[in-house]
């Protein structure tokens, strides 16, 4: 029910108090239950078949085919980016986050924003792209509102039959009695005012093998390795953390809806990223590249604070553009 170790060497920002909505009262499960979001008539009638209820469309981080981190480029309609990604390295054994927490307004129905992390392993091209995938996202379609939820995804084979959202297939064993996935996070940041992170820590147990999650300073639980291929045995050749909105028209806003260059309070930012290696330690990524292949929609940046506890840091977002939109891979 808890990992065998955690990664050494955590820091973190001072965090405002930030907790789920469901649990604001002070409930909690009963011994050896969790707490499990209600699937209801009309969440799977919202879906396009019940097959397809709380899983992905097809999409991926468009790298081109001349960069590092080529294998992860995919079919990409309606999907747009500003992402960062570690390099330098081969392995990851998981990466640690701290996001803070928006409500975007969704322009169109279907549409999703959100930020999040990754950790994959293999590619498109062979249908054997496996990911583990924490953040938070608002999803009309998935969930009925517009509120900002907690979510998890997983897959084991480029997003076509395996995985899904949180607990809407077997796979994540969650072992938290109050953390609720895809439940509703409380409060969230305003523009030019208070703002509220989440941290997220995902790592390989090396004693078990499976990876384990942690949110908010709590284990919630784990993906055994055995619902993996590449990331059962093996590690991580890839991680990336950043913005994702679905949005064919672009009209969709990413994180606040403001451009990263606006800063503290303003854009949408992932701080103090670190890397676990194999030492199961955490440090700050080697180097960070960039991706952001509409800047004008959507853009991002990345600095390191020497001064402060944030360490490596991105800022990313945008408010989209339904008109004349330019596409440029940075």
């Amino acid at each position: 029910m808890r990992p065998s170790t955690q990664p050494n060497g955590m820091y973190g920002e001072a965090t405002r108090p930030i907790t789920q909505t469901w649990n604001q009262n002070g409930e909690e499960c009963p011994d050896n239950t969790i707490p499990i979001r209600r699937t209801k008539e009309e969440d799977v009638m919202r879906a396009t078949s019940v097959t397809t209820y709380g899983k992905k469309t097809h999409g991926s981080i468009p790298i081109p085919l001349d960069h590092p981190h080529h294998h992860l480029a995919g079919v990409t309609d309606g999907h747009h980016y500003g992402v960062a990604y570690a390099t330098g390295d081969a392995n990851y054994y998981g990466t640690k986050v701290t996001i803070n927490v928006w409500q975007p307004t969704i322009a169109t129905p279907g549409d999703f924003s959100l930020a999040q992390l990754w950790i994959s392993a293999g590619s498109y091209a062979n249908n054997d792209l496996n990911t583990i995938e924490a953040g938070w996202q608002v999803y009309p379609t998935i969930y009925g509102d517009d509120n900002t939820r907690l979510f998890i995804y997983w897959t084991s084979d480029a997003y076509n039959r395996t995985g899904c959202y949180n607990l809407a297939c077997s796979g994540f064993i969650q072992t938290n009695t109050q953390i609720v996935l895809g439940g509703t996070l409380s409060p969230v940041s305003t523009y030019a005012g208070a703002q509220y992170v989440f941290d997220y820590l995902v790592w390989k147990d090396l004693e078990g093998g499976n990876w384990w999650l942690q949110a908010g300073g709590n284990y919630v639980g784990y993906w055994p390795s055995s619902i993996f291929t590449l990331l059962q045995t093996g590690v991580a050749d890839s991680v990336q953390w950043g913005g994702e909105v679905y949005s064919p028209q672009i009209t969709t806003p990413m994180g606040s809806g403001h451009f990263s260059e606006e800063g503290f309070g303003m854009a949408t930012y992932s701080s103090v990223i670190q890397v676990v290696d194999s030492s199961n330690y955490l440090k700050p990524p080697n180097d960070v590249g960039l991706i952001a292949p509409l800047p004008n929609c959507y853009n991002i940046m990345s600095d390191v604070s020497s001064t402060t506890s944030w360490g490596t840091y991105i800022y990313y977002g945008g408010p989209g553009c339904p008109q004349n939109h330019q596409s440029q891979v940075m």
